[in-house]
């Protein structure tokens, strides 16, 4: 699988985020809600590049099973455990594809009532977008190709690949 963006790259751009979110959010603290599974790996980094005051929360939804193309309709799996009214929250997704599970999220966490409400991405693929919605914060826009790594799964597999690669169309014995 070919190299999309090595773990080098990656850090470097998840510590230019950090500084951003540290300069956008000095004297306050943060919640991050980190979208499992996918992006545990991107929002534990990005939480130790944060040089404010920061608690995570995870959400879990479906959208894609076991398939490579997302199935159009979202579902929550698990919600966050902690109240976030009244707080400054960033919702943390390892790509910004289609925007339907952003988007979805997004209305789900207004209904809570934060102080403000930002989304941070690894992975943006603005070729992908089927509804209008953008991230504050993104490490990377890619093509559209399927990937893997950082966290970034295909069928549960190769979420601990350190660096971000190119899925192949048509994988051989994976």
């Amino acid at each position: 699988m070919d190299v999309l963006l090595t773990q080098e790259q990656i850090a470097e751009r998840v510590k230019v985020i950090g500084a951003q979110i540290t300069e956008d959010y000095k004297d306050q603290s943060i919640v991050l809600i980190g979208v499992l599974k996918g992006a545990a790996i991107f929002l534990s980094d990005l939480a130790r590049s944060i040089k404010v005051d920061n608690t995570f929360d995870f959400v879990a939804v479906s959208s894609y099973g076991r398939a490579r193309v997302s199935s159009g309709a979202v579902k929550l799996i698990k919600d966050i455990d902690n109240p976030i009214e009244g707080k400054h929250v960033i919702l943390v997704e390892d790509i910004l594809d289609t925007g339907l599970t952003l988007s979805y999220l997004r209305g789900l966490m207004l209904q809570h009532k934060p102080a403000s409400l930002k989304i941070a991405t690894c992975l943006d693929k603005p070729d992908r977008r089927l509804v209008p919605i953008e991230a504050d914060y993104a490490c990377f826009k890619i093509p559209n190709r399927f990937v893997i790594g950082y966290g970034m799964d295909y069928a549960e597999r190769y979420r601990g690949v350190p660096d971000i690669r190119i899925f192949p169309d048509n994988p051989q014995g994976h």
